[in-house]
C-alpha cells in the first residue's frame, strides 16, 4: 500500500485495489526564525534607545541616546562545546545622544595662597545636560548556538567615539585670571572615547523580526585629548531595539 500527502481538499481516494492516496490541507511548515538566521548568515538592521546610569562616584549620571544598528553574520557555526556559536561584525550610529549631570554648582575644594598656606575654596563645578553625537564603527558579537526556536543569546565587545557640544564630562571651570581666583586649566574635551562589553538577547516575534535586549559596561574617556581627563570610569547601558532581518 503506497500514502502520498499533499496540500488538497483532506479526501481520500483509491486508486486500484492496493493503493490509496490521502490528501491533507493546510500542512504549514514548522518555523525556526533563529535557526533561519543562522543558516542565512543574514544581515540585521534596526532602531534602538538606550539609557544609563553612571556607577561608583558618577552614580548622579544619566544617559539617554537613541540611534539604528547594522550588522552581518560572518561564519558558519563554530563548535567549542558551550561557546558554541557564529561571529558577527557591526556597528551603530546614534544621532541622539544626551548626558544628565548635576546643574553647575560651587564646590569646595583646598586651595593655596602664593605663600604656601592652605585654605578652603569654592570653585565652580560645570554641569547641566550635555548634548552629541556617538558613533561604533566596530561591534564584535558571538551569538551562542541555540536549541530554541524563539531565543538567541550573544555576548560582544565594541568601541566607538563621541563628539559633545560642549566639553564632557564636566570639571572645574577654567580660570586664566588671577583677580577671579586661582589659574585653573580645567577643561576636558568635546571628543570621547567608549570602550564597552555586554550581553543581550534577540527574542524572535516572527521570521525575519526580533525584539532586542541588551546591557552594556561602558568606559567614557577623552585619552587625555582635553587639559584634564577625569572620564565616567564605569556607567551601566540597557538598550532595546527591534531588528529586521534580511
Amino acid at each position: 500500500m503506497t500514502a502520498a500527502a499533499q496540500a488538497g481538499g483532506g479526501a481520500a481516494t483509491t486508486n486500484g485495489p492496493h493503493q490509496v492516496i490521502v490528501t491533507v490541507d493546510n500542512l504549514d511548515p514548522v518555523t525556526d526564525p533563529v535557526a533561519e538566521v543562522r543558516n542565512d548568515h543574514s544581515w540585521e538592521l534596526g532602531p534602538f534607545l538606550n539609557w544609563g546610569t553612571g556607577v561608583g562616584d558618577r552614580a548622579n549620571y544619566k544617559f539617554f541616546w537613541g540611534g539604528f544598528q547594522l550588522a552581518k553574520i560572518l561564519t558558519p557555526v563554530v563548535h567549542a562545546g558551550i561557546l558554541s556559536g557564529q561571529f558577527e561584525l557591526g556597528g551603530e550610529i546614534m544621532p541622539l545622544w544626551q548626558a544628565y549631570t548635576p546643574p553647575p554648582h560651587l564646590q569646595a575644594y583646598t586651595c593655596e595662597t602664593p605663600t604656601g598656606q592652605f585654605y578652603t575654596c569654592n570653585l565652580p563645578f560645570g554641569g547641566g545636560t550635555f548634548y552629541g553625537v556617538s558613533i561604533e564603527p566596530v561591534i564584535f558579537r558571538w551569538n551562542f548556538l541555540s536549541k530554541s526556536r524563539r531565543i538567541q543569546p550573544w555576548f560582544q565587545g565594541a568601541g566607538g567615539v563621541i563628539y559633545t557640544t560642549h566639553k564632557f564630562p564636566p570639571n572645574l571651570m577654567s580660570n586664566n585670571n588671577p583677580a577671579n581666583g586661582p589659574i585653573i586649566d580645567g577643561g576636558t574635551s568635546i571628543w570621547n572615547f567608549t570602550p564597552q562589553g555586554g550581553i543581550g538577547v534577540h527574542y524572535f516575534l516572527k521570521s525575519k523580526r526580533s525584539i532586542d535586549l541588551g546591557v552594556n559596561a561602558m568606559h567614557i574617556s577623552s585619552a587625555s585629548l582635553g587639559d584634564r581627563n577625569p572620564g565616567v570610569n564605569a556607567s551601566i547601558q540597557i538598550q532595546a531595539g527591534y531588528t529586521f532581518w534580511k
